[in-house]
């Protein structure tokens, strides 16, 4: 469906995209990661033609778009940051206007707005001025522009900034449904709306392409210490006394519970290590019984600031 390989975009001495590479699958969502000033809107417009790279090559459907690229911007629909919406027309009119510049027929012009409308829900608003919607409206009215022609692709630059929960609620829901028919490329920096919605997760640092996987396998891959919550029932210097002679426990920290005669402790355990059930068989030795025992594994913020860490730290440094 898209493939980018060598992406690069320099501005001066300034790389804002390095080297960059990879591949969109048919019928998915991704979510398109990275802290402010890594690459991704640069990517996102490189990717829509909007500028040119300074090298490397992007193929939609197998079309160079430097080189092919009125047939790859047909396979495309893109909705930036700020929606490109004209306030002194009202939606229908400009969906008519966006569909002229397409190249859309007459014959199936009005056909397809009427169900685009209807997808994005801005039926009911199609005749009112674009100035006087809500913004969550005129995000509506932005994305519908994209799915003008039915582009194989959809490209979504931070699709939900600055709307409120409700309307944030209901832009994810219409993004979710776009997955049936569309690809789906998603840049965010709400990364629980990307968890819930996308399928795929590209995260990029300093303009590199630092990992891509599925949001759960992410959270597996770096999950390399076990934690474990417990709370125990029992003396506290022979529970202590169990814990240091478990060679796999790197650290714990004992306190007293809100339970009578029991104490809630936050263990770790080294790489790739599940001590669950020895921790279990050793207490029912004592007739110690475990009250508690959860696991915590690591979200996908925790994976986000883990790989992008450095660059922070690098920042930091530079502003200092």
């Amino acid at each position: 469906m898209i493939e980018i390989h060598n992406l690069t975009k320099k501005y001066g001495s300034h790389i804002a995209v390095d080297h960059l590479s990879f591949q969109v699958e048919r019928g998915k969502i991704y979510g398109f990661l990275g802290p402010n000033g890594a690459g991704k809107t640069t990517t996102m417009n490189m990717i829509t033609g909007y500028i040119g790279a300074t090298e490397g090559e992007v193929r939609i459907n197998g079309y160079d778009i430097l080189e092919s690229p009125e047939q790859a911007k047909k396979c495309i629909g893109y909705l930036p940051e700020i929606p490109p919406l004209y306030m002194d027309m009202t939606p229908n009119e400009y969906l008519k206007f966006v569909a002229e510049l397409k190249g859309i027929g007459r014959d199936e012009r009005e056909a397809m707005i009427r169900d685009i409308m209807e997808t994005t829900k801005i039926t009911d608003v199609q005749h009112r001025l674009i100035k006087n919607l809500s913004k969550g409206y005129r995000q509506r009215v932005g994305l519908a522009q994209a799915l003008i022609g039915y582009p194989e692709v959809i490209i979504l630059d931070e699709p939900t900034v600055g709307l409120d929960p409700k309307q944030i609620i209901e832009i994810r829901d219409l993004i979710k449904s776009l997955g049936d028919r569309h690809t789906v490329i998603l840049s965010s920096h709400i990364l629980s709306e990307v968890s819930a919605v996308c399928d795929h997760v590209l995260i990029i640092s300093k303009g590199k392409l630092v990992a891509s996987d599925r949001p759960e396998n992410l959270s597996a891959h770096l999950a390399e210490k076990m934690q474990l919550s417990l709370t125990i029932m029992g003396e506290e210097r022979l529970i202590r006394e169990t814990l240091r002679l478990m060679p796999e426990i790197r650290k714990y920290e004992i306190h007293h519970s809100v339970e009578d005669g029991a104490w809630d402790i936050e263990l770790t355990a080294g790489e790739q290590t599940d001590i669950r059930k020895k921790l279990f068989s050793e207490f029912a030795k004592l007739e110690y019984p475990i009250l508690k025992m959860q696991s915590s594994g690591k979200s996908l913020e925790d994976v986000f600031l883990e790989l992008t860490q450095d660059e922070q730290a690098a920042d930091g440094k530079e502003e200092a």
